[in-house]
């Protein structure tokens, strides 16, 4: 072993480099890339692409004098890697191979390190004869054979409390705030610290979250991820390493480390496998420290397939063809995290192609669309939704979105592009699709232009969806009847519903819902419709629920319609007459999700208003 470790003594980027087989310009930015995420400069040459692994794992085979594996052509057997513990393979990058009699090969990254060696012959009770693997592939298999998200997280809290045990003193928030940023720089680039932020940012993904929340109290801190909509705790760092954590959060996303007293955004891009993801950053100081909240953009999850998202058939019929018309205006509304920016892409996605110019103007431009032109909005330097939208029209635009009409004259010139054969997509933060109307009267906006302009409006929520596991049907209690506004003699006439909604609810019902809507009119009760809940399993972590589906409230503009625009009429009576056209409420949307088997009734009422 000593022989290898002394024919290691060469660092393996001044090996590639003295070979010819990687720049010093690759070899640097390998560098930068290892001090920002704690791995090796080999493995992130090959993330970068600047060399093939099996070259590079032929060079470390000659290094060490010792033979090499292709783990991509290798069948690992899953009795052997039980042999060794989760957290002793992620730690050390180490993966057992094949058992020879009393001899165990091993593949490693780093088969100098004699202690883990020593440590995998103590724990497996075989001999061990360690060959090399390319750290890239090596991750990925051990990745792919433990369930390491839970282990890795444990083992890490373990290591990282039992360095604090090590010693009582406390670091109070006066000598926090004194913390040099040289200091900050130096404390960040911890192994524990690197490991604890790469291992929080890829469980995320890995669990579906949205968004994850880093938070400081007085004596502990918090990680929370919100996972279909609802917050809920995975783990309490060490209150110690707070200021190194939050540094770290911000040196990666390029924020100043030394500023504390404001908020600060930035953003995140990190490789997982052949996933890249994005994680937009916010920092937000509080009283014991900043509360750091990344939002989790996965192009990977991105669905632009609105009919999975639960859209009903007319309403889906009516938005396509408001965003295949050539001019007009298309306004999407909901609350923030509402699911309104995916509806927008989806539009997009249904109209790019190669004869169309999309242009966007958004805040922050949160995927990239390939074939359409996206531009950030940033208010600082006076690149605002208004100018975005002025720079556009001088840009021969087919399609124009805008993130947001937040004031008059964003709005006027939204509407004046419209108006000049343009179409215009956007949101509004309302709370039904009439309300949009009147928000954009009081904006200030003429009447006559908004009735002119306007093709549809689209408002939507989303409701958490009932465990596919444990579903089962029940009969709601008379609070929940109450919270609805039901009666016990209610009909579905009472609620507004016509033959069309009723056709599309058995058309689109899963089979093991049907038959309770087989013999369902207009006519039928309330209260004998099918109802469902999820009893709770560990699929949903006895939840019931699991998932996240769409509410849609589609108000495609009629003649009628525009008449009561230009009577400036409100927004109940706008609602009314949408509904006498066949428009399903947000509340009726829902209602029919339930009957489905695809939400719950208290779902439903909490998110939309009757």
């Amino acid at each position: 072993m000593a022989s290898a470790a002394t024919a290691g003594s060469e660092r393996i980027g001044d090996l590639l480099l003295r070979e010819g087989l990687i720049s010093r310009e690759q070899l640097q930015k390998a560098l930068d890339e290892q001090r920002q995420n704690g791995t090796r400069v080999g493995y992130n040459l090959v993330k970068l692409g600047f060399i093939q692994e099996n070259e590079l794992t032929r060079c470390l085979a000659r290094q060490f004098k010792m033979p090499a594996v292709d783990l991509s052509n290798f069948e690992v057997d899953s009795k052997l890697v039980k042999l060794v513990p989760a957290d002793l393979a992620t730690k050390n990058l180490v993966l057992p191979l094949k058992r020879d009699g009393r001899t165990l090969t091993v593949a490693m990254a780093d088969p100098t390190n004699l202690g883990v060696i020593e440590d995998l012959k103590f724990i497996t009770r075989y001999d061990i004869f360690p060959v090399i693997a390319g750290e890239f592939t090596l991750r990925n298999v051990i990745e792919k054979h433990y369930e390491s998200n839970d282990v890795q997280m444990s083992a890490l809290l373990s290591e990282i409390e039992g360095m604090e045990s090590e010693s009582d003193v406390e670091v109070v928030e006066e000598r926090e705030e004194e913390m040099s940023a040289t200091a900050l720089a130096a404390a960040v680039d911890d192994a524990p610290v690197v490991k604890l932020i790469n291992a929080i940012l890829t469980d995320a993904v890995k669990r579906g979250a949205s968004d994850i929340h880093f938070e400081c109290f007085e004596h502990d801190l918090r990680v929370r991820y919100r996972i279909d909509g609802a917050l809920s705790e995975v783990m309490k760092p060490p209150k110690k390493m707070q200021p190194a954590l939050i540094s770290r959060f911000k040196i990666m996303s390029s924020l100043n480390i030394a500023e504390r007293r404001v908020p600060q955004d930035g953003r995140i891009k990190l490789k997982m496998g052949k996933k890249v993801i994005d994680y937009r950053v916010s920092t937000l100081p509080t009283l014991f420290g900043e509360k750091v909240v990344l939002r989790i953009l996965d192009k990977g999850n991105l669905t632009l397939d609105l009919e999975k998202f639960g859209i009903e058939p007319r309403a889906e019929k009516e938005l396509m063809e408001a965003v295949s018309n050539p001019y007009g205006m298309v306004l999407v509304t909901g609350p923030t995290g509402s699911g309104k920016t995916t509806t927008l892409y989806s539009c997009i996605s249904k109209v790019n192609s190669v004869d169309t110019n999309i242009m966007t103007a958004e805040d922050p431009v949160e995927y990239n669309l390939y074939g359409v032109n996206q531009v950030l909005e940033r208010n600082e330097i006076g690149m605002t939704f208004a100018a975005a939208l002025k720079a556009f029209l001088r840009q021969d635009p087919n399609i124009i979105m805008v993130g947001e009409i937040r004031d008059l004259e964003t709005g006027g010139i939204a509407i004046k592009a419209a108006l000049t054969g343009h179409l215009v997509l956007s949101t509004l933060h309302t709370n039904s699709a009439a309300e949009t109307v009147t928000r954009l009267l009081d904006m200030g906006l003429e009447p006559f232009n908004v009735s002119s302009a306007l093709n549809l409006v689209l408002a939507q929520r989303l409701l958490r969806r009932i465990c596919g596991k444990c579903k089962e049907r029940y009969a709601p209690t008379p609070e929940e009847m109450a919270a609805a506004k039901f009666t016990e003699t209610m009909t579905l006439a009472d609620l507004r519903y016509t033959d069309d909604a009723l056709a599309g609810l058995k058309a689109r019902a899963s089979d093991d819902v049907k038959p309770h809507l087989a013999n369902v009119t207009t006519e039928t009760r309330v209260l004998d419709m099918p109802f469902f809940k999820g009893r709770g399993c560990d699929a949903c972590n006895g939840s019931g629920l699991k998932g996240r589906q769409g509410a849609y409230e589609v108000m495609f503009m009629t003649p009628s319609l525009r008449k009561l625009i230009l009577q400036n009429v409100g927004a109940a009576e706008i609602k009314d007459a949408a509904i006498e056209g066949g428009m399903l409420t947000l509340r009726m949307d829902g209602l029919i999700k339930v009957w489905k088997g695809i939400t719950t009734l208290e779902q439903v009422v909490r998110e939309t208003s009757a």
